[in-house]
């Protein structure tokens, strides 16, 4: 699944380890899923999305 993680990331100038740490999981967890190489779970993904004040809908995107 596409996303902006990393672009929102950059904007707030967090790292992964930073983002990581918000969400309590690894920072190659965070980079798996700007890759697209890793979806999470629906609950991650709400935690993702209240962590950037944003709908999942802003950060997910459709392939």
């Amino acid at each position: 699944m596409k996303n902006r993680l990393k672009v929102l990331r950059a904007e707030r100038n967090w790292s992964q380890q930073a983002l990581a740490d918000e969400l309590g999981v690894s920072r190659q967890s965070v980079n798996a899923i700007e890759t697209g190489r890793y979806d999470p779970s629906l609950p991650l993904a709400f935690q993702i999305a209240e962590v950037f004040a944003l709908a999942i809908e802003e950060i997910f995107l459709r392939d």
